[in-house]
């Protein structure tokens, strides 16, 4: 069910080692499925046009997952070790021309249908350069940016804080949404967070995030 008439690309950064966690997080049950295919149905299903995963540690065991839908496709980040802003990079590269605006999500911030469908359609609506939800005053994630900072985007850098130097270089125009949802600051990094946010999904019990501070924005 597609709800924007934007043509949103989304980037899904899925090309680190995983240390802190111990096991690649791409391939960690989620909801039934492996993350990864959590995160690009989840995507694709919230009306996004194409989703581009930058993959690079153990590569070859992930881009099966990302080839499985039409609409996703693997782009090889050999820099990877290098941080998360070569990765952005990568991705950013290999935009559909027609891209209108630009989602941003890693691989480990699992976000549900609802949350990614109420930024996009915030973005939309608003008209900002950049959108993204909060929860309880903190910002999270997706992040999404208007296809016109894409040269911005181009430029950043580990050592100036990557995407987070464009925010704030753009902050008196950021739409910020709050939502009644803690999961805009999920972020597993480690096997203790990703256990406590997964026992509720198979217990039935009330939902409950771990929070990390790599998640959050300003």
């Amino acid at each position: 069910m597609v709800i924007s008439e934007l043509h949103v690309s989304a980037i899904l950064l899925a090309a680190g080692e995983s240390t802190r966690m111990g096991q690649q997080k791409a391939l960690l049950l989620w909801k039934g499925r492996m993350l990864l295919q959590h995160q690009v149905a989840t995507l694709l299903e919230a009306g996004v046009s194409e989703v581009i995963v930058v993959v690079g540690y153990r590569a070859e065991r992930l881009r099966p997952l990302v080839e499985a839908f039409p609409e996703a496709k693997a782009v090889l980040n050999l820099r990877y070790r290098s941080g998360k802003s070569s990765s952005v990079r990568a991705g950013l590269r290999r935009l559909d021309p027609r891209a209108e605006a630009i989602l941003v999500l890693a691989v480990d911030q699992p976000r549900s249908l609802e949350v990614v469908r109420a930024v996009v359609r915030a973005h939309q609506q608003g008209g900002a350069p950049i959108t993204y939800p909060s929860y309880g005053g903190k910002g999270g994630h997706p992040i999404l940016f208007s296809a016109r900072l894409l040269p911005e985007m181009l430029r950043v850098r580990e050592s100036r804080q990557g995407l987070r130097e464009v925010v704030e270089r753009h902050r008196p125009e950021v739409h910020r949404i709050e939502l009644d949802d803690p999961d805009v600051l999920l972020d597993l990094n480690r096997p203790e967070e990703y256990q406590e946010a997964t026992i509720p999904l198979y217990q039935g019990s009330p939902k409950g995030a771990s929070l990390s501070a790599g998640s959050v924005m300003p």
